[in-house]
């Protein structure tokens, strides 16, 4: 099984988290946040991933740290857990209604760090988390994960279905990037020979 296990400590933060790609979409996740904590529960579930994470941040200083971090974290579990990135799709995409809400996600793993994040959110807060923190979690991950990451809220009303949408979008389009392809298996999915 593809698995990884993160320990990442800073000066603003203490994560633990727990990864395996194949897994049944079990989880158990804690940040402080728990907005953010429902979104990689939906996560874990849409992308079929198992996920164990606790994390210990700042938030008496403000989110930014943890969300930011988590993101990180996870994009190095991912990375962690593909190994040499042999034989699989490398890129995917997902496109996620959500209600009255459209989104779409498009992950690449060819090793080229970018993000993009369009959500169109007009509030500072969704559920309890600061909403322009979503855009720090996906950069966060694109940075861990060595992966470019497009998230796009093509249209919708509530920005609670906007947030959902993205992260159920990312976890599927996710899931296709890291599946696995028998004519690949010999080869890295590059004409340049590397990620």
């Amino acid at each position: 099984m593809r698995r990884a296990t993160i320990d990442r400590r800073t000066t603003e933060t203490r994560i633990g988290l727990r990864l395996s790609l194949d897994g049944k979409g079990r989880y158990d996740v804690h940040s402080g946040i728990r907005f953010l904590d429902h979104m990689l529960e939906l996560f874990a579930r849409h992308g079929a991933f198992d996920l164990k994470l606790a994390a210990d941040g700042d938030l008496d200083v403000d989110q930014h740290h943890t969300v930011e971090d988590i993101g990180i974290a996870l994009g190095e579990a991912v990375s962690a857990a593909l190994g040499n990135r042999r034989g699989i799709n490398r890129a995917g995409y997902f496109v996620m209604p959500m209600d009255e809400t459209l989104a779409v996600a498009a992950i690449d793993f060819g090793g080229r760090i970018h993000a993009v994040v369009d959500l169109r959110l007009k509030v500072r807060r969704v559920g309890d988390l600061q909403a322009e923190l979503v855009t720090d979690f996906f950069e966060g991950f694109a940075q861990g994960a060595r992966a470019n990451v497009h998230v796009k809220v093509l249209y919708g009303r509530s920005s609670y279905h906007h947030v959902e949408a993205v992260f159920k979008a990312f976890a599927r389009a996710l899931r296709v990037a890291c599946a696995r392809d028998r004519r690949l298996a010999r080869m890295l999915p590059s004409t340049k020979g590397l990620l």
